[in-house]
């Protein structure tokens, strides 16, 4: 057991307009199951990089233990190979019978480091590189979003193997793997990185109750600043009219009045004075403190949405449906019905390759959505409603590139809206800036459901829509898909979020 120290961190990619870390110092133990937690873009997966040494930096981060990363990169020629071929490239010293070893903890037979790697599903590909990842010894393991594109299954075999390791710094947005899995969060809050024991749920338990006590002492602050800058207003009237009475004066209604008192207003002008000079100086240190209670606080702002109402009542409508790929002598399904009523959130489920995505690109042509004919053998009846207006939000985000401003003139988005959907959603307006390409994969999401959230539309068709979208952001769309309650079907294997939202679940 050894401690990793990071100590006044500080660090920004060359050209950019902003540090991603600050003068950051903290300390966490290698023996600890680690949760990272933070909003889109503050720099997590850099901080991991920086613990393996890829980019300089200014401050210090010292450890006595080795780092290792998750998920490996892998060549062309090596997904075109059993993995049993490339481990040791991968991981040096790494020894086949370590990772057979490790498979077994995660459900699967050695079988799978003989066919070749991209004929696995992502659940098989993601289980290989954790057991090649933990199958050596004293390193701490550096786990980047391990669950991503997981079904179910994969997902809780993926937990229950993590619950059973120590010594790794897991990032995820997927608040039942953390709270599975780890004894201690470290957190990128607003302003400031926490270090706390304890999974996710009992950290963010203790933040609002952090935040609601916050928020009180910051209420009490700002009535104390209100009468401290009441009563400097009229002690400083009170002296400004007493000065003003220092020269001239009524003989007739003053007529006790002698040199002398000029002397004695201004004294007392002085005493006035200094009293204002006093208040205002508690009302800066009243302000100062108040302005420090808030630095962190999480209040995401409440998102809208636009739906429209269909006059039909039945928009989708999937009866004894089956499909099959064109020359393939098995369905992707067989026998299927369901429909999607008005004010229905329909969540699709089931394994990876059970032909959820295809089920959606299938119902997308059927709209009239986009331009690209799914070629594939249909049987029964897939119907929807005439008219409608579907808004998408697919799994890949690859095609992005450009500015904000082209993307919204493509999608003939109004930019002004667009924009503030994603500072509602924590994008710092030097982002807009930037070229698409460079944001992080969740920042990428978030461009993609903000397009969605401004067009109005009869059914909203999100297809895996949470992958690297971040827990606060996760917690805003919640809220707000049960605020206006949109027609959905989506496909999301994060458990909290489908079973909050979900009216209804098909399996395939």
């Amino acid at each position: 057991m050894s401690q990793i120290s990071v100590n006044h961190l500080t660090f920004h990619y060359e050209g950019s307009f902003d540090n991603i870390f600050e003068d950051v110092s903290f300390s966490i133990d290698t023996n600890w199951k680690l949760g990272f937690i933070g909003r889109n873009g503050k720099g997590k997966t850099t901080f991991l990089n920086l613990l393996l040494g890829k980019y300089p930096y200014q401050g210090s981060i010292s450890a006595t233990a080795a780092f290792d990363y998750f998920p490996y990169q892998l060549t062309q020629d090596q997904m075109q190979s059993p993995a049993a071929d490339f481990l040791g490239e991968i991981k040096a010293g790494c020894e086949e019978w370590r990772v057979i070893c490790e498979l077994t903890e995660l459900g699967e037979s050695a079988e799978l480091l003989y066919r070749p790697y991209e004929t696995l599903s992502p659940g098989e590909r993601t289980k290989i590189l954790l057991a090649v990842l933990f199958s050596g010894e004293n390193d701490f393991l550096l786990i980047d979003e391990p669950t991503n594109h997981l079904d179910q299954e994969a997902r809780e075999s993926v937990k229950n193997y993590l619950a059973s390791k120590k010594g790794f710094l897991l990032v995820s947005h997927d608040r039942d793997l953390l709270d599975g899995c780890i004894d201690h969060v470290l957190v990128l809050n607003r302003q400031t990185i926490e270090v706390a024991r304890g999974d996710f749920s009992g950290w963010w338990e203790n933040k609002q109750r952090k935040d609601q006590f916050a928020m009180a002492e910051n209420e009490k602050h700002r009535r104390e600043i209100d009468k401290l800058r009441q009563t400097a207003m009229r002690t400083a009237g009170w002296a400004d009219k007493n000065e003003r009475s220092k020269i001239g004066y009524d003989p007739v209604k003053e007529n006790d009045r002698s040199i002398s008192t000029r002397a004695y207003i201004g004294a007392k002008t002085k005493k006035m004075q200094s009293r204002v000079k006093q208040l205002e100086k508690r009302i800066d240190r009243e302000i100062e403190e108040k302005e420090g209670l808030l630095v962190d606080m999480e209040k995401p702002v409440d998102l809208k949405l636009m739906p429209l109402t269909h006059h039909k009542n039945i928009l989708v409508n999937i009866r004894d449906y089956t499909l099959t790929y064109p020359g393939s002598a098995h369905p992707v399904f067989t026998h299927l019905t369901f429909t999607i009523s008005q004010g229905e959130r329909i969540a699709l489920h089931g394994e990876n390759g059970c032909g959820k995505s295809t089920l959606i690109r299938m119902i997308l042509q059927k709209t009239g959505f986009g331009d690209t004919e799914l070629p594939m053998r249909e049987e029964g009846i897939c119907e929807t409603a005439s008219g409608l207006v579907v808004s998408y939000v697919c799994q890949d985000t690859s095609g992005l590139k450009g500015t904000v401003s082209e993307f919204c003139e493509k999608r003939n988005l109004n930019q002004s809206l667009f924009c503030s959907i994603l500072r509602q959603l924590d994008f710092e307006r030097v982002q807009f800036l930037k070229d698409m390409e460079e944001y992080s994969e969740g920042q990428k999401k978030k461009v993609l459901l903000a397009a969605s959230l401004l067009t109005p539309a009869h059914l909203y068709i999100w297809d895996e829509p949470l992958n690297y979208i971040d827990v606060f952001s996760r917690m805003q769309i919640e809220k707000l898909l049960l605020e206006y309650q949109p027609t959905m079907l989506f496909v999301e294997h994060d458990v909290r979020f489908r079973e909050r939202i979900a009216t209804k679940t098909v399996e395939l």
